[in-house]
């Protein structure tokens, strides 16, 4: 029996002849279900693991179709393997029509980047501690004397207070600068304890080189301290969510 591997769900017709490769290195298809196009290929495995290879095969998928014209897609969740299109319609289709119209009204003409800001925490802290000079004078009064546990804690409170305010006040300046320019924002769990601050948004397809300007603008405010990672182009996986629907 053939399996079938989804990629993601366009609007009715949809791509009449994409030339895709897709995972295992077969071609892309297309099939309408209930008045939706799914885009899909023949599965070879019975499950696919999440392998970089594999994530990344996924996604190119979805953003070859979206860079040929298709923009408007959802796309599913990694590893969706089906036996039939019969499950298609009664897991999802069937129950959720009204949902996933109203997500592709959502997404029409939009399109999602991401950003990623890291900082070098050692080197935070040393600027605040050149920069607050009271929190420096009592880190220094401690230097060469033995310290009761009430010190030590006291002073590794201020310190983290004080280095959270920093970090949040950088947040706030990406939050000032950019949400004004997205219809929706998404800010995501950090994934590594480099990382401060990780969201995605939701803007006009025409609106992004301004977008990618404002994020230059915010590297150059900083001068070097953080690192940022721009993601200007990826089909919409945090703005295609049925529970996110109001």
């Amino acid at each position: 029996m053939t399996r079938l591997y989804l990629y993601g769900i366009f609007p009715t017709p949809g791509p009449q002849n994409l030339q895709l490769e897709g995972l295992d290195k077969q071609p892309v298809q297309t099939q309408i279900v209930d008045d939706f196009t799914f885009l899909y290929s023949e599965a070879q495995q019975d499950r696919y693991l999440a392998s970089r290879r594999n994530l990344l095969g996924h996604e190119k998928v979805l953003e070859q179709a979206m860079e040929v014209g298709y923009r408007t897609l959802l796309p599913l969740q990694f590893g969706l393997v089906i036996d039939d299109w019969a499950t298609v319609t009664q897991q999802l289709t069937a129950p959720y029509s009204q949902g996933l119209e109203k997500l592709f009204a959502k997404l029409d003409g939009q399109r999602e980047v991401g950003v990623k800001v890291f900082w070098e925490a050692d080197r935070e802290l040393q600027m605040l501690l050149a920069e607050n000079e009271s929190l420096r004078e009592k880190r220094d009064s401690m230097e060469g004397r033995t310290l009761g546990m009430d010190e030590v804690v006291a002073i590794g409170q201020a310190i983290e207070r004080a280095m959270t305010d920093r970090k949040q006040a950088i947040i706030h300046t990406f939050q000032e600068t950019l949400n004004p320019l997205a219809g929706e924002r998404v800010e995501n769990d950090t994934l590594t304890e480099a990382m401060i601050y990780n969201a995605a948004y939701l803007i006009p397809w025409e609106a992004e080189p301004n977008f990618s300007t404002q994020v230059e603008t915010l590297d150059s405010h900083f001068d070097g301290r953080l690192k940022i990672r721009y993601n200007n182009f990826t089909a919409p996986f945090n703005f295609a969510q049925l529970d996110r629907l109001e």
